[in-house]
């Protein structure tokens, strides 16, 4: 099975939140993708901070996982699908951040499933399967 990482997932494995950590252990190497918005998220996130030892271990952390993991690349399919995600919840009333359907449309894009601690929206998605990595099993 393919997993696509949503910015949230990453930026637990940045912490090195234990059970993300081993449940990506869990995985081939190539299992596990970045799509290109939850990257362009992290470097948001890291440049907004003022230069300082904290910047500096994030930095090194993103550059870590950058290495370590596989990208999940904008293509026509994740255009289309962001297109349609975007679209369909509009009908029904409801409303995503472009970013968060942007990083769901990969996931639909490559049929893999989307790891995110943001269930409440992605759920919403149709045809989206998510897992949370860092919840406590029950």
């Amino acid at each position: 099975m393919r997993y696509v990482l949503d910015t949230n997932a990453i930026s637990a494995l940045m912490k090195g939140d234990p059970r993300v950590v081993k449940r990506l252990r869990t995985l081939n190497k190539g299992d596990a993708a970045i799509p290109q918005p939850a990257i362009a998220e992290i470097a948001y996130g890291i440049e907004r901070l003022p230069r300082s030892k904290r910047r500096s271990v994030l930095e090194d952390r993103f550059e870590l996982v950058r290495t370590e993991l596989a990208r999940s690349l904008w293509t026509d399919a994740v255009s289309e699908r962001f297109g349609l995600i975007k679209a369909t919840l509009e009908h029904q009333g409801h409303r995503i951040e472009d970013f968060d359907a942007a990083i769901a449309a990969h996931a639909l894009a490559e049929g893999a499933i989307l790891v995110t601690a943001n269930l409440d929206d992605m759920m919403r998605v149709p045809d989206l399967k998510v897992e949370d990595w860092a919840r406590d099993e029950d």
